[in-house]
């Protein structure tokens, strides 16, 4: 092939989206992937959650702009009528109401201001939708070694708010090869099996990367989306001394588990977050019930050195995350064989993402997207075009951030708010809630 005019390093569905959104706008682009398919690094393990609720404004708008991207998903792409294209299931989420988010009040008043539908719910509609729970209050979250394990505190769950919009994507990967397939239409090229060890430069700014093949490919610019190995790429690029936010690999299990007799959770459920036991949940194929950790004080983070060597096995956490939320839903079976997933998270100092610059002329980033970003996954792809475009047009990105227009909601952000050299946002939930 000829030389590309940028280099994509990651085809997880942020990869992908932005090697479709740059594809788009004219940029020769080559997405190079260590792994052997697209979509199959982290976003494999992705639990595909399409929300809105945030705490900050800006994570708000960013999330209910990225939900029309799933809703319209066949439009967004073009891909021929037969395509096999991933499904999003609209099932809505219902959060609980607990002092850990704030009785919910950003939430509301952020999605008020967008025009973002929600409704309040009492304990007794929580209970008519979801017959199988309890609404006795466990917090704070804890262990299954703690002595007061599975006590109520007395207290009981006050309601919650449910987001109607919200759903999930049924298979992830295959999202992020709709988007990759939709990219080659309009031009992208990919590689998968190449794996790059070097980041090359020239005259101070990027020239290409160098594969573990020893092979050289040259191009002026280049985006880090490698996910849980990003941090590693940034080393590489030598672009970590001007960041105020870092980014690093951190274990996560997720839970696969029937659900109760007699309920159909797959068609009659909804996702929970449930900040009052610590964990979220939504419905899963076979009458499933997908069970994730929303990282409370007692739950141990398991920072990796790097995103190849950890443990792949399912740990005692498993247990800990199933027995939790047979706390809420006491007629909870817990299979004796463990199923779910074990995979990796990119996480940020803040747990919001890094879209920008760097100090690197040509060297982009899009990383620490792990745990929350995967339904922006189009628009970050918009956004990071726009960015790039912005700077390499000569715009000065650190010191006026590009003001990006949400195509759908019609409203401007602050791009800055994903600066690399942002303050610590202290609004943040600092978990995967973000």
């Amino acid at each position: 092939m000829s030389q590309p005019d940028a280099i994509i390093i990651g085809t997880g569905v942020i990869g992908a989206a932005i090697a479709f959104e740059m594809a788009k706008a004219g940029w020769k682009t080559l997405s190079l992937d260590r792994n052997t398919q697209v979509g199959h690094g982290s976003t494999a393990g992705s639990c595909a959650i399409v929300r809105m609720h945030y705490s900050t404004f800006d994570g708000t708008a960013f999330a209910w702009e990225g939900y029309h991207y799933w809703r319209d998903w066949a439009d967004y792409l073009g891909l021929s009528d037969d395509a096999n294209l991933a499904q999003f299931r609209e099932t809505g989420c219902m959060v609980m109401k607990t002092e850990a988010n704030g009785f919910l009040e950003n939430h509301k008043k952020y999605s008020a201001e967008l025009d973002c539908p929600f409704e309040e719910w009492t304990p007794e509609k929580i209970t008519q939708r979801l017959p199988i729970y309890t609404l006795d209050s466990f917090a704070p979250a804890r262990r299954m070694d703690d002595p007061e394990f599975g006590q109520s505190n007395g207290a009981h769950v006050k309601g919650a708010v449910f987001w109607p919009n919200a759903g999930y994507v049924t298979d992830p990967a295959l999202s992020a090869q709709n988007l990759m397939d939709a990219a080659k239409l309009h031009g992208a090229d990919v590689r998968t099996g190449a794996e790059v060890r070097e980041i090359l430069t020239s005259e101070g700014r990027v020239a290409g990367v160098k594969l573990a093949s020893g092979e050289e490919i040259h191009a002026k610019v280049i985006v880090n989306v490698a996910g849980p190995g990003s941090a590693i790429v940034n080393e590489m690029a030598g672009v970590l001394g001007d960041m105020t936010i870092q980014t690093r690999p951190l274990r996560q299990e997720v839970v696969h588990v029937p659900a109760p007799e007699g309920f159909d959770f797959e068609t009659q459920g909804t996702i929970v977050s449930d900040s009052d036991i610590a964990l979220y949940c939504r419905p899963e194929h076979g009458n499933h019930i997908l069970i994730g950790s929303e990282d409370p004080a007692c739950d141990p983070h398991q920072w990796c050195e790097d995103d190849v060597n950890y443990n792949h096995e399912f740990t005692d956490q498993w247990t800990t995350q199933a027995m939790r939320y047979a706390q809420r839903v006491p007629s909870l079976g817990i299979p004796s064989r463990t199923r779910g997933v074990v995979d990796l998270y990119d996480a940020s100092t803040d747990w919001i993402p890094i879209y920008d610059k760097s100090s690197l002329p040509g060297f982009y980033m899009a990383c620490g997207t792990s745990g929350n970003q995967y339904k922006n996954a189009p628009i970050a792809g918009k956004m990071m075009t726009a960015l790039i475009g912005y700077v390499e047009g000569g715009a000065d990105h650190d010191a006026n951030p590009l003001q990006f227009e949400l195509p759908y909601l019609g409203r401007t952000i602050d791009t800055g708010f994903y600066s690399r050299k942002r303050p610590i946002n202290t609004e943040s939930s600092f978990s995967v809630l973000g």
